[in-house]
């Protein structure tokens, strides 16, 4: 039962899915040349930077780690200094005692920023990286100058998760890899980030999932919504793995949300225009 388990998670939520499609000459997520720990609340968190330019700090989903993102980081390193982290408890960094949460894993991101001397970054976070980047422009908003957040959720029950996967997440107890049932027992507690917390977000959040994504369109329009400078993709005909799946769809809005001037229009405020020109006429 554990292996099907395993095997079911990795196929449908925790990102480790398309390590196997990663084409790239470097060895991103175990690269000696380049990869380094900081020690953050007693535990080392590896990390690898490659590029220069605006720092563009790189979030992995569960169970994932830098290697999920190994396939892009060399065409982003080409525009940013990407900062690639694998979360505590995940790839190559180190683990505690007692069970994970997202705040601490948030306060573990803006260590490094700080030890690092970043004043302020790009955010990509997907999935779990995706809380992480909430939380980060909300506690820690000098550090957040632009977040993508992807595939991401504010609560870990049926109303922001479809619920299959809800029930296929509470048997973790069955799990017999310790790693993996607290990198599980996360996503079934956690996270619990009030739309008042979102709400004091200025950073600009471009908000993207898939229209048959794991996390329901109802609550990605929900963070949508609290978020003051948000906006919003869905990307039609694909899942939780959008990026792959819709690879120049997700570039286009990716280098438009990062590379020019943040605009949020009004409806209301271009039918007046056309109005008062049509009066003026």
């Amino acid at each position: 039962m554990g292996k099907s388990f395993r095997i079911f998670l990795a196929l449908t939520y925790l990102s480790v899915a398309f390590n196997a499609k990663s084409q790239q000459s470097l060895p991103y997520g175990d690269n000696p040349a380049v990869g380094k720990y900081f020690l953050s609340n007693g535990v080392n968190i590896y990390y690898e930077i490659y590029g220069k330019g605006k720092p563009l700090v790189l979030l992995h989903g569960n169970g994932g780690s830098i290697k999920s993102r190994g396939r892009l980081i060399s065409g982003l390193a080409k525009k940013y200094k990407v900062i690639a982290i694998d979360n505590r408890c995940h790839g190559k960094s180190g683990c505690m005692k007692g069970d994970l949460d997202y705040d601490m894993m948030a306060s573990d991101v803006f260590g490094l920023l700080e030890a690092i001397d970043v004043d302020s970054a790009f955010v990509w976070g997907h999935s779990d990286g995706g809380i992480i980047g909430l939380i980060m422009a909300s506690l820690y908003p000098e550090k957040v100058d632009r977040l993508l957040c992807t595939g991401a959720n504010i609560a870990p029950d049926t109303s922001a998760i479809q619920p299959e996967l809800v029930e296929m997440m509470k048997m973790y107890p069955k799990v017999h890899d310790t790693l993996l049932q607290k990198q599980i027992k996360l996503m079934v507690h956690h996270p619990n980030i009030s739309t008042i917390q979102l709400a004091s977000i200025n950073a600009p959040v471009l908000l993207m999932a898939g229209d048959r994504d794991a996390i329901r369109n109802e609550h990605t329009v929900k963070i949508f919504n609290a978020i003051p400078n948000s906006q919003l993709c869905i990307v039609p005909g694909s899942t939780h793995y959008f990026y792959e799946e819709q690879p120049d769809l997700f570039t286009l809005h990716f280098n438009r949300f990062f590379e020019q001037p943040f605009t949020v229009p009004s409806t209301v405020e271009i039918m007046r225009k056309i109005a008062d020109t049509l009066l003026n006429k």
